[in-house]
């Protein structure tokens, strides 16, 4: 099968650091390490930012929750480093506004004294001061918002981005500091001299091509999937860490009619619930349900998808439906396994990231969340520095913008490229065919397919339409509309076959079904099973 992007990786030598693993902290960990001149290479079993790192709520934030919970150094060093993603990435990263509903006096008290507490941790980061709205007032920012025994809201300030598109445009600064990184190329095995960790075997997931590489250090940044490294360098390693599977919803932005985004502070199962706007949608979100295996496509359960209807439902004046849902995506958090004596708990869990040396050679680094990547790839090219011996230098990435970091003005939708905006409105200039539209109901032209094919590393129809443009997660059904377009333009772009149209055409249509509303329940998956 064919591949875009050639990546002559014929270079046998001796490697700094590779990095096994192209989500957010993968990512960073191959800036960072880059940056500081490290020879680094980092590959991927999928595309970039294929599986968590792409399904997130789309916030950057301190952790209400943890301040909550009353992890004060967590909360103080993400709100640092939430503003530094505003800084380095502004064409991404936006501060927003969020509404917390009260509905008894007792509420509006506790809120707003936390959320002061909140303010005052964030310093010199701070994206805003916390405030007490009045009933009138919220209903005038939130119309959307349920009226009946409403007392007023606190309104605070956290970050909205776009995590997919954060994490190529921190894939292409990686590559701009001298990374070589690979998508589609699979770990099969871990090459070891006794209890030494020397390098990887690796297979082209597209060639079917086998590699061999060589590093001083091999970082094990594989999310989920951590533990499937670990066994290769010990078959009788321990579990060391436990998928929860957090879903999320998308529905019209009319649903909330509001630019503010909601959060709903304590639900019927103790937990937190966002309704964010985003690209010009809904998206609400998420939960918190342990599983037993992980996968790179996990899938929403009924009682899920329910619990987050349902919850909405309670505080938005018009209840959505099962039909309302344009798309559904889930996504798996890697938690630290839980204690022997209570298996199903994700409340105890840690969220905060976990390094470790595995072996001689091999570094581990789990957990943590995507507003705080980038201290965790300094602590793991730190940790890795040490155990590899190699030359340290002290980490630049704190003042090292990110590409395409650029304040557009207007409103275009081009924005969200940043400073490639001007590059993609010239290849429509210089091609008119390209300005078209790739759908009626979105902005999205031709120009993207071909910028994200030349220049984003995209490899298949998926790529362009999950995660360079965001089609898929917005609108399952809309994105299954574009498919054809968009692998015809691709094709004309590489000089691919019709066949590999087709191909990419119909394995898409059979991931994207997946994202509209067709959740099963715990019941119905086991009488399929039964069958």
């Amino acid at each position: 099968m064919q591949r875009i992007h050639n990546h002559n990786l014929i270079d046998r030598s001796e490697w700094d650091m590779i990095i096994i693993g192209g989500g957010a902290t993968g990512l960073g960990t191959a800036l960072d390490a880059a940056s500081r001149g490290l020879k680094t290479l980092l590959i991927e079993q999928a595309d970039f930012a294929k599986g968590t790192s792409s399904r997130s709520t789309k916030l950057v934030h301190g952790g209400v929750r943890y301040l909550a919970q009353g992890d004060i150094a967590l909360v103080k060093h993400a709100l640092k480093e939430r503003g530094l993603m505003q800084k380095n990435a502004a064409h991404l990263v936006h501060k927003e506004e969020f509404i917390i509903p009260c509905y008894d006096w007792f509420s509006v008290a506790k809120y707003l004294i936390g959320l002061k507490l909140y303010d005052w941790l964030a310093g010199r980061f701070s994206f805003g001061t916390s405030k007490y709205f009045s009933k009138k007032e919220t209903l005038n920012i939130m119309p959307g918002i349920k009226e009946k025994g409403l007392k007023g809201a606190i309104r605070y300030f956290d970050g909205r981005f776009d995590d997919a598109r954060l994490a190529i445009n921190i894939a292409q600064t990686a590559a701009e500091q001298g990374a070589k990184l690979v998508n589609y190329m699979k770990v099969t095995n871990l090459i070891k001299d006794g209890n030494t960790v020397k390098g990887i075997s690796a297979t082209d997931c597209i060639t079917n091509e086998s590699y061999s590489f060589y590093g001083k250090v091999i970082i094990n940044a594989t999310g989920v999937f951590v533990d499937d490294i670990l066994k290769m360098n010990d078959s009788k390693a321990k579990t060391t860490v436990r998928p929860s599977q957090g879903v999320h919803i998308v529905l019209k932005k009319e649903f909330l009619n509001s630019n503010s985004a909601l959060m709903i502070p304590k639900t019927s199962d103790g937990r937190v619930l966002f309704a964010v706007q985003w690209h010009d949608h809904l998206l609400v979100g998420t939960t918190d349900t342990p599983l037993n295996e992980h996968s790179l496509e996990p899938r929403a359960l009924k009682e899920e998808t329910n619990f987050i209807l349902n919850t909405a439902g309670t505080y938005f004046k018009t209840k959505p439906t099962e039909t309302d849902i344009l798309s559904v995506f889930s996504g798996l958090r890697p938690l630290a396994a839980p204690s022997d004596s209570n298996p199903n708990s994700t409340k105890e869990i840690s969220r905060d990231h976990k390094l470790m040396v595995s072996a001689k050679g091999l570094i581990t680094i789990t957990g943590g969340k995507w507003t705080t990547y980038r201290r965790m790839a300094e602590e793991t090219v730190d940790l890795a520095i040490k155990e590899g011996g190699l030359n340290f230098t002290a980490c630049p990435t704190e003042k090292l913008p990110i590409h395409g970091c650029q304040n557009n003005t207007g409103d275009s939708y081009l924005n969200i490229y940043g400073s490639d905006r001007n590059a993609i409105e010239k290849l429509m200039l210089e091609n008119p065919q390209l300005k078209e539209k790739l759908h009626p109901n979105f902005p999205h032209t031709q120009a993207e397919v071909v910028w994200s094919v030349r220049n984003e590393m995209a490899e298949t129809v998926e790529d362009i339409l999950s995660r360079r443009m965001r089609i898929l997660i917005i609108d399952a059904v809309a994105a299954i509309e574009m498919s054809s377009t968009v692998a015809a333009i691709m094709a004309k772009e590489t000089g691919a076959t019709k066949q590999w149209e087709e191909e990419q055409v119909k394995s898409f249509t059979k991931l994207a079904e997946g994202y509209t509303y067709k959740t099963k329940s715990k019941v119905e998956e086991q009488a399929a099973l039964a069958v």
